[in-house]
Parts: C-alpha cells; structure tokens; sequence
C-alpha cells in the first residue's frame, strides 16, 4: 500500500472527508493543498454511470479549454504541399510526410498528430505504435481534417481530446497551480458541460456518479456535482 510523505498528509487533513464541494472551493482547495515546489497540473477525474466495454457507451470528445492548459502542447502536422505550409504558418512544431518514417524509426516527441484524410493511409502501419499512446489522428477528435490550420491553432489554445478508460473514468488536466481559481472554475465547467454534451444514448440511470479535482502530488477534493445537468 502506498505510503504518503508529511507534506501530503498534512495538506489532506485540511480537506473535509465525504464533504462535497461547489466547484469554485473545490479548485480553491485544491490550489491551497499543492505543496510541490514546481507547477503541479490541476487534474479531474469523473466516474460516469456507463459501461465502457459496450462501444455504444463510450464517452469520448474535445473541448476548447476557455484557459488552456498551460501545458505548452507540440503538434505534428502529418500534410503534403499546400497543407504542409498552412500548418507552418498556424504555428505546427513538426511538419512534413518524412516524420512517418521517422515515427517508424522511434521517433515520438510530440503531443498530438494531426493528418490530413488524403495521407492516412500511410499512417495506417503505424497504428500499433500510435495507437496505444493516444496519437493515432482521428476525425472524431478533429485530428484529421483539410483544415490543419484550424486544427493547429485550437490545439494551441487548450483544446483537449478526452475518453472514459476501461473502469468508467474520465481523467483531464484543466490547468495548473499557478491559475487563478476563476481560471479553473471555468476550465472545470467547460469540461463537465462536455462530458455531459457527451452523454451516450445508452447511458441509463445516474450519468455523473462523482468529481474528484487534485494537483499532480496533492490529495483530491470530491466536486459537489448538483450544477452538472444531467
């Protein structure tokens, strides 16, 4: 079992048990409990009413995080020809068809991938490596699309890409200790609003069965999630 340091223990006996609390205090909390001395990730973690081995109850989509992330996001843009400048203008770290025989070679210092429809094909081999790792481009995610340069800026914003795991939970990063607790809030809010728009017809019963926010070495905060519909 895991042992936690001073540091922890003594910032979790600060934190209500059972207590739920209205999303504002709870980032408060959160931003008042993280004790690393770098700039921990302000996490949320949602366990959801579905079954996610049923594909029609899988919970999956993006959202435009009102602040970001403060995660400065790399992106390779997988395009030929005029795509492939549009992506250098929009601000792409990585651009160019020679970056798929580079990713066959071991090559993987990006965040997200990008494609355009016309060079899939390509990427298909790739799919063992790609896949597992979450970076295999996908037009559901927006990830393959002929507007790169769009795709290039939103992901540069803080547009995130989620999906519930095996055990019913979906895990997001909604910024960083140094936000403002407003910054959060609404980061937290734009995430909630998309896991409820997500809300598979299948689903039954209770669809948001809890809300946990924590920083990347702190204790979490249970989210009252009365403001959620559902």
């Amino acid at each position: 079992m895991r042992t936690h340091g001073k540091k922890y223990r003594t910032a979790a006996q600060t934190i209500e048990p059972r207590k739920l609390y209205a999303p504002p205090a709870a980032v408060e909390q959160v931003k008042s409990t993280a004790f690393a001395k770098f700039d921990e990730s302000v996490d949320v973690a949602v366990r959801l009413g579905v079954d996610p081995k049923h594909a029609d109850q899988i919970v999956r989509g993006t959202v435009s995080l009102p602040h970001g992330t403060g995660k400065k996001i790399r992106v390779l843009v997988i395009a030929q020809g005029d795509k492939a400048k549009e992506a250098e203008t929009a601000g792409a770290d990585f651009v160019g068809m020679e970056y798929v025989a580079k990713i066959k070679e071991g090559w993987l210092d990006t965040d997200v991938i990008v494609a355009t429809p016309d060079v899939m094909g390509q990427l298909g081999a790739l799919g063992k490596v790609l896949g597992p790792r979450g970076l295999m481009p996908n037009p559901k995610a927006g990830t393959v699309t002929m507007d790169v340069s769009k795709a290039v800026r939103e992901l540069k914003a803080g547009k995130i890409e989620f999906r519930v795991d095996k055990s019913g939970i979906v895990h997001a990063a909604v910024g960083k200790k140094s936000f403002s607790a407003q910054q959060l809030a609404e980061n937290l809010q734009a995430f909630m609003d998309a896991i409820v728009k997500a809300k598979p017809a299948a689903a039954k019963g209770h669809y948001i069965r809890s809300v946990t926010v924590s920083s990347t070495m702190g204790p979490g905060v249970r989210v009252d999630t009365a403001g959620y519909h559902q």
